[in-house]
C-alpha cells in the first residue's frame, strides 16, 4: 500500500542497513531526518549488530515517528536489505549506507525528477571522502545542493549498464557533447530513487556478496528510463574497515565472479555486449588466480570459474569479443590509479 502526506508528497521509503556502525551512524541518521523532503518512512535494519547500533536506532525511533527499526540476527546486508523491502510501504524507495551522508536534498530533487520525467529510476552524483572530512562534509550536505543544471533522461539502462563504465570513455563522450556520464551507474544501490514496482519480484540473493551486482541486470531489463542529475546528492565515506575496501577472501571474488557471469547471460539474451560483466569475472578471476596460487585447496574453484568465463568469451562473436577485451584493459588500468587514489584518502 502506498500513502502520500497531507501536502500531497508521495511517501518514500528509505531502507539503511545496520551493522556496527556506532562511530558513523548518527551522522548518516542526522542527514536523513534533515531531508527537505518530509514524507518518509526510515527503515533501520539492524543485522545483529555487536555494538551499540541497536541502541542507537532504537533511540531515534524514539524520537521521530518516521522511523521504523528491524532487529534481526546477522544474515548479512542482502537479508538486512530484503528485510527493509518487505516492510517498505512508499511509492518510492531509496538506499542508504549506514556511514554514509545524504545531502538535504537528496529525496526532494530525485522526487521531482522522477514525477516530472517519468522515468523508473532517478540518480545523481555522489562523492567520496575520508574520515578527515567528516565534520566539513556533515555542514556542507545540511546546508543542501543547488538545483541540477540538467536533468538527463535515457532509455535502455541495461545496454548503459554494461557500456558506460569506463572512465576514460566517459570523460571522451562528455567532451564530445553526448553527456556519457549520466548514463553511467556504479555498482551500489545508493544515491537513486527507485519506483517500488521496479522491485516486485526482485531480491537481494542471501549469504554472498556482490548482492547488488547480483541483481543489476534483472533491475534496469525492467526499466524503460532513467533520470540523471548532474548535481552531488551523496557523500561517500571511505573507510578502511568497509566490506568494499577491506581486505576479501577467495569468496568475495567467488561471488562477484558469479554475479557477473549472471550478468553476461542476461545481456547476452538481450543482444547488449557484456562489457562490464566481462571485466567483473576477469578482475575477480585474476584476484582468485592470486589466491590460488597461495592455496592449492582453492585450485579446483578457481579452475571452474575460468572455464565457465572462456566459454561465456567464446559464445560472443569476434566483434564483442574484441570489446570485451578492450574495455577490460581500460578498466584495469583505471582502476589501479582509483585504487591508489582511495588508500592515499584519509
Amino acid at each position: 500500500m502506498t500513502t502520500a502526506s497531507p501536502q500531497g508528497q508521495p511517501l518514500v521509503s528509505i531502507i539503511v542497513p545496520i551493522y556496527n556502525a556506532e562511530d558513523y551512524l548518527p551522522f548518516c541518521l542526522d542527514s536523513i531526518l534533515g531531508q527537505s523532503y518530509g514524507n518518509l518512512q526510515v527503515l533501520l535494519v539492524d543485522d545483529g549488530s555487536k555494538d551499540s547500533s541497536a541502541q542507537i536506532c532504537d533511540q531515534y525511533a524514539a524520537e521521530d515517528p518516521r522511523i521504523e527499526v528491524i532487529h534481526q540476527s546477522n544474515g548479512g546486508i542482502g537479508m538486512a536489505q530484503n528485510a527493509g523491502l518487505d516492510a517498505a510501504r512508499g511509492q518510492y524507495i531509496a538506499f542508504a549506507d549506514n556511514d554514509d551522508i545524504l545531502d538535504r536534498r537528496n529525496i526532494e530533487l530525485l522526487a521531482v525528477a522522477l514525477q516530472t520525467t517519468g522515468a523508473d529510476m532517478s540518480k545523481a552524483r555522489w562523492r567520496q571522502f575520508g574520515l578527515s572530512q567528516l565534520t566539513q562534509v556533515t555542514q556542507e550536505a545540511a546546508t543542501g545542493a543547488p538545483d541540477p543544471s540538467s536533468i538527463t533522461v535515457f532509455e535502455n539502462p541495461l545496454r548503459a549498464y554494461q557500456s558506460v563504465f569506463c572512465k576514460s570513455f566517459r570523460l571522451l563522450g562528455d567532451f564530445l557533447g553526448r553527456k556519457t556520464e549520466a548514463r553511467y551507474f556504479n555498482e551500489a544501490n545508493w544515491c537513486r530513487l527507485y519506483r517500488a514496482g521496479v522491485w516486485q519480484g526482485v531480491r537481494f540473493p542471501e549469504g554472498m556478496y556482490a548482492q547488488d551486482v547480483m541483481v543489476a541486470g534483472r533491475l534496469y531489463e525492467r526499466m524503460k528510463k532513467v533520470a540523471d542529475l548532474d548535481v552531488n546528492l551523496y557523500n561517500w565515506l571511505q573507510s578502511p574497515g568497509s566490506v568494499t575496501h577491506a581486505e576479501r577472501g577467495f569468496g568475495f571474488h567467488h561471488d562477484n565472479f558469479a554475479a557477473g557471469a549472471a550478468n553476461f547471460r542476461l545481456a547476452h539474451v538481450h543482444g547488449i555486449t557484456p562489457m562490464r560483466s566481462y571485466y567483473t569475472m576477469a578482475s575477480a578471476l585474476d584476484a582468485q588466480a592470486q589466491l590460488a596460487a597461495q592455496d592449492q585447496g582453492l585450485a579446483q574453484a578457481y579452475g571452474r570459474d575460468r572455464r565457465q568465463a572462456h566459454e561465456l568469451l567464446a559464445s560472443l562473436g569476434p566483434v564483442r569479443r574484441a570489446n570485451c577485451l578492450l574495455h577490460r584493459c581500460v578498466r584495469s588500468a583505471e582502476k589501479r590509479v582509483y585504487d591508489r587514489k582511495i588508500k592515499n584518502m584519509s
